[in-house]
């Protein structure tokens, strides 16, 4: 079953119904036998200047969306919308102008840096690529939006292998502005940092959304960071948007029993103090073969028999907050 949601008349991104399936071949002749369900039929809006987190477990699909958004990887079927246009029916020459004004920010900046390039010329190959002023100006270009992100002249002729790991992730966080883009895909961004370095990337995130004016769908898996960062949160759970509200109204009352779960694990910073703990029994599902009726009943505290066998809807039941469950009207 596709997921729908009403998108607004202010959205810059709009995913409808967006599927990706992998197919998974065997046999002597390498025919396809199974598929993964990646993606399942998603559907979200973001709207201008905001930044939407989307959060879940690994495996739930939500790099895949991002990916799949960016045409990175090739959908299955629904539609994404930019500024109106759908992406997806892009030729080479529209893609190519369209991707200037969608760019991404990768989990692990190390492996996204050619080691044989010193930063500034991947940092502006993008004006290269896109054939952007002269060379003097693509340089000053590079060095002024490195300057935007806390580095100096000189590492402009450094090697990926020279920084750390903050340091890459501030590398990657240029190249993605060089180009001046509206829309950034932010794939993990702080991950693999340290606690403090994290702080101090996702500052420098806030910061230039405010001054380049820029839209953001933050890909995450800490629920705490999402926090910190995001306007709204949509949670995904095996391929399937479960919950989408603003980030106050779900850390503060959340309707989907997969989404209190995964608050109930975020940590007490205070040694002394307690809350009650949702543990969920079982495994996740593997999408080859995910269950019938609602994904989650499995692992569900308050499954009953209808979830089994029939899938709920991601209906609103709150002004701006849907949810995917049949029961959700009891935490209202």
């Amino acid at each position: 079953m596709s997921q729908s949601i009403e998108i607004s008349g202010d959205s810059l991104v709009e995913v409808r119904n967006l599927v990706k399936y992998f197919p998974v071949y065997g046999g002597v002749f390498k025919k396809v036998v199974a598929e993964v369900k990646a993606v399942d039929g998603v559907s979200f809006n973001i709207k201008r200047g905001e930044t939407l987190g989307l959060v879940g477990e690994s495996g739930c699909g939500k790099t895949t969306v991002g990916q799949t958004i960016l045409r990175l990887i090739p959908h299955t079927s629904g539609s994404v919308l930019f500024e109106g246009e759908d992406i997806f029916s892009l030729k080479q020459k529209g893609l190519k102008q369209m991707r200037r004004n969608m760019q991404v920010v990768f989990q692990d900046p190390y492996a996204s840096l050619d080691p044989r390039l010193p930063i500034g010329d991947s940092i502006g190959e993008g004006l290269v690529i896109h054939n952007i002023g002269t060379g003097q100006e693509r340089y000053e270009r590079v060095l002024e939006i490195m300057k935007k992100v806390g580095l100096e002249d000189y590492h402009a002729m450094r090697y990926p292998h020279e920084f750390s790991g903050g340091q890459r992730q501030r590398i990657g966080i240029a190249r993605a502005l060089i180009l001046q883009p509206k829309f950034i895909i932010l794939d993990e961004p702080v991950s693999a940092l340290d606690v403090s370095v994290q702080a101090q990337v996702l500052n420098l995130l806030k910061s230039l959304q405010a001054e380049f004016h820029l839209t953001y769908l933050f890909v995450a898996h800490n629920l705490s960071v999402v926090e910190h960062i995001s306007d709204r949160v949509a949670v995904m759970y095996l391929g399937k948007v479960v919950e989408i509200t603003e980030r106050k109204t779900l850390y503060e009352n959340p309707l989907h029993p997969y989404t209190q779960a995964l608050l109930a694990a975020i940590p007490i910073a205070h040694p002394k103090s307690k809350k009650e703990r949702t543990i969920l029994t079982g495994d996740v599902p593997s999408p080859l073969n995910p269950p019938s009726g609602c994904r989650f009943h499995p692992r569900c505290p308050i499954a009953q028999e209808i979830c089994s066998h029939e899938e709920p809807e991601l209906r609103e039941l709150h002004p701006g907050h849907l949810a995917a469950c049949h029961f959700s009207e009891k935490y209202l």
